[in-house]
Formats: C-alpha cells, sequence, structure tokens
C-alpha cells in the first residue's frame, strides 16, 4: 500500500456557485475554505492545489447570528503611531464593498502562505444576484439544505 499524492496536472478543477442569501457568514465561509484547498475530495494533498473556483453571489445579503452585526469590529493600523482604526460589521455591510465581510472570513480560515495565497485567488465573490463567469458553467451548490443552521431566519 501506498500513499497516494496528487499531481498539479492530474487535478481536476470544478466551478462550483454559492447564493449567499441569508446564509450565516461563518458557516459559509468554512464551507468555502473547505472547497478552495479541496479538502471535500478523496485525492486531497495539503501541498497541492486541488480544490475548486467558487463563485459567490448575494453577499451583501449574508447574516449574522446573535449580535454579531453591532458587536463585531474589525481592526486595521495606518501604521503611524495611533493609528488604530476600528470599523463595524454593520458599517462594512452597508458600505461600498460588502464581499469584504465574507471574502477576510475566508481568507482567516485558510492557512498563511503561499499556496493559500494562490487558492484565494480562485474564489470570486459579488455583492449583487450577477456574475461574470456564465462561461464557466458553474454548478450550483445549495448550501441551506445542507444544514438547518446554515441559513438564518
Amino acid at each position: 500500500m501506498t500513499t497516494y499524492s496528487a499531481k498539479p496536472a492530474e487535478v481536476e478543477k470544478k466551478w462550483i456557485l454559492i447564493d449567499g442569501e441569508g446564509l450565516v457568514v461563518g458557516r459559509l465561509a468554512s464551507l468555502i475554505a473547505m472547497r478552495l484547498r479541496g479538502k471535500h475530495k478523496p485525492t486531497y494533498t495539503p501541498h497541492v492545489d486541488c480544490g475548486d473556483h467558487v463563485i459567490v453571489i448575494n453577499a451583501q445579503k449574508v447574516q449574522f447570528t446573535g449580535n454579531k452585526l453591532a458587536d463585531k469590529v474589525y481592526y486595521w493600523h495606518t501604521g503611524f503611531p495611533g493609528g488604530i482604526k476600528e470599523r463595524t460589521a454593520r458599517k462594512v455591510i452597508e458600505g461600498r464593498h460588502p464581499e469584504r465581510i465574507l471574502e477576510k472570513a475566508v481568507e482567516r480560515m485558510l492557512p498563511r502562505g503561499p499556496l493559500a495565497r494562490k487558492q484565494l485567488t480562485h474564489l470570486r465573490i459579488f455583492a449583487g444576484s450577477t456574475h461574470t463567469h456564465d462561461a464557466q458553467q458553474p454548478v450550483a451548490l445549495d448550501v441551506k439544505s445542507l444544514n438547518r443552521k446554515n441559513a438564518k431566519g
């Protein structure tokens, strides 16, 4: 018996379409991170990019559980003394780039490194209900039907 190790040329990548309307952010992000890494495949190899391409639409309509919409705070630093900035999740969703909520959640669920940065380029998030990848013929994945806790309300 030998352990199977996938080669980059052998990997078959699919395109998956997920509608984020009404889905819980953390649960959706963990499912996307798993699909990007390829851990749902029996041929998963940790050092090879064997994940799929993921398209998410309606990212501005994702939901938070509990009181996270008001309490969850995103911090960043400008690089200057006293330059810590913060923004609540509500302000991000109501702002110009609501898709960044989901993008940051997925990014922080992937391990740091060159492979994860490459896998993150296979994620396309759209705030609205239209996307520009019709030519790739993505297969729709119904995340709501996988678990009742995936959708809020």
